[in-house]
């Protein structure tokens, strides 16, 4: 998939990381990402306006946590599936506030992971609306004691 970046990028990109300086990128001018909390959530702003938070575990993982039998014989969609089964409850805890705040869900999947994948536009040219969602994100995926 090839992304187009909005011409108001740059300068929100910017902005972004030097008001939210914990965010990173995966790879050079990409996307700028932000880690949720413990329960590996990420926050990711892209470069075409879309915000999105997910949470997805890596295929090998899935596979080592189906102990008991050898996982070789299964094929990608039953590994996917179990990869839905262990990402549930964390997904379903933050679900309802996330599509209540706009956000469409979907299910991103190859061989090395799954994702379940909330995402929304977001206007860089209203900078502040921008960082008001991130910071509402953050707020939604805090710690709780």
């Amino acid at each position: 998939m090839n992304i187009v970046a909005l011409p108001s990028w740059e300068q929100a990109r910017t902005r972004l990381v030097s008001t939210v300086p914990q965010f990173y990128e995966l790879e050079p001018g990409g996307a700028l990402t932000l880690d949720l909390g413990e329960d590996g959530w990420l926050l990711e702003v892209r470069s075409d306006g879309q915000l999105l938070c997910q949470h997805g575990i890596a295929m090998d993982d899935v596979k080592s946590l189906m102990c008991d039998g050898t996982t070789e014989d299964l094929g990608t969609d039953e590994v996917a599936k179990q990869a839905k089964y262990f990402l549930g409850p964390a997904v379903s805890k933050k679900r309802p506030a996330l599509l209540k705040a706009g956000f469409s869900e979907q299910t991103d999947m190859n061989d090395e992971y799954v994702a379940i994948t909330f995402h929304k536009t977001v206007d860089f040219d209203r900078f502040d609306e921008v960082l008001a969602a991130v910071r509402w994100c953050q707020n939604l995926f805090k710690i709780q004691p």
